[in-house]
């Protein structure tokens, strides 16, 4: 099992502790850090700053909503990105959620299942070097080439739903996000019909011995989710269904978080002990899973998931 590092970019810590979470994952052998995008950082400028600070990891940028960001600033962003630090740089996508796409960036998600298959077509000559001639129902973009070396880098395709699994199916790599083992196996195995050689990612929350502090943010992490289409489904599978119920009432978050038990966490995140958590790894495995990114929980008692990534360093096969 391949171990990389995502970038938990919690709402709750000083935004700055990503560059120094980079920087142990750097330290510890980690191979590749995801570099995302929220409220604070550009993820561009983020990653630029990362590898600056780090001596070899590679970077993967986004997932980049395809619908607020188009193939050139895709492109150019990830030779920028190569450009200045000298790392391997490879670059995801998604859709985004509606309240980051229309309420933040005031843009339209229609089409957005469009939008991800079509922007995996028309980045890939990009990306190569080779000048875009691309035109598409959602997505275009005809006579631009890259003036920096092109960063020739692999493309991932965060999925969750039939459509954004076959967009994945064009890439080199998917990507699925806080899902239980059974879950992530039925995607992978939809995948595998579609394009056997797409490799398959797996974001995973992790904590390592975690205090009462590490498992209320888990607890806060995994709360918008419950009544999401889906992923309330997903929880309702696996033994949760009043508390979807109760979630699609939409209660106020303070009287749903304390309502979210602990084994409902343990279903889709890193909990618990070294051991116990390498066992949760080879479920990931079994489920067809390539590679865990872990996204390290990081309160007072453990700035920037330190404790977390050097105990599971271990696991990581570069």
């Amino acid at each position: 099992m391949r171990l990389s590092v995502s970038l938990g970019l919690w709402q709750d810590r000083p935004a700055d502790e990503a560059v120094r979470t980079a920087q142990i994952a750097d330290e510890q052998g980690y191979a590749e850090v995801w570099v995302g995008e929220m409220a604070t950082y550009d993820a561009f400028a983020l990653a630029t700053a990362i590898g600056m600070r780090t001596r070899r990891v590679g970077l993967t940028v986004g997932p980049l909503a395809v619908t607020v960001r188009d193939p050139m600033m895709i492109a150019m962003g990830a030779a920028s990105v190569a450009g200045l630090t000298g790392r391997p740089v490879h670059v995801a996508l998604g859709t985004s959620s509606p309240v980051v796409v229309e309420e933040w960036h005031g843009r339209s998600r229609a089409g957005a299942s469009t939008a991800l298959r079509e922007a995996v077509q028309a980045l890939r000559p990009l990306l190569d070097g080779d000048k875009s001639d691309f035109s598409g129902d959602q997505v275009s973009c005809t006579g631009y080439r890259l003036r920096l070396p092109a960063p020739r880098c692999g493309l991932t395709v965060a999925a969750f739903g039939p459509a954004a699994v076959g967009a994945a199916a064009l890439a080199d790599r998917m990507v699925l996000n806080l899902l239980t083992p059974a879950s992530a196996a039925r995607l992978i195995t939809d995948l595998r019909l579609l394009n056997p050689a797409t490799r398959v990612a797996a974001w995973v929350v992790a904590a390592v011995d975690p205090d009462a502090a590490a498992i209320e943010q888990v607890r806060r992490g995994v709360l918008p989710y419950l009544a999401a289409p889906g992923y309330g489904e997903m929880f309702a599978e696996a033994g949760f269904a009043d508390l979807v119920a109760y979630a699609r009432t939409r209660p106020h978050p303070r009287d749903l978080l304390p309502a979210i038990p602990d084994d409902l966490l343990e279903s889709v995140a890193l909990i618990g002990d070294s051991v116990e958590i390498m066992d949760r790894l080879d479920a990931y495995a079994e489920a067809g899973v390539d590679e865990v990114a872990l996204v390290p929980v990081s309160t007072d008692t453990d700035p920037y998931g330190e404790t977390t990534l050097k105990a599971l360093a271990e696991g990581s096969s570069g």
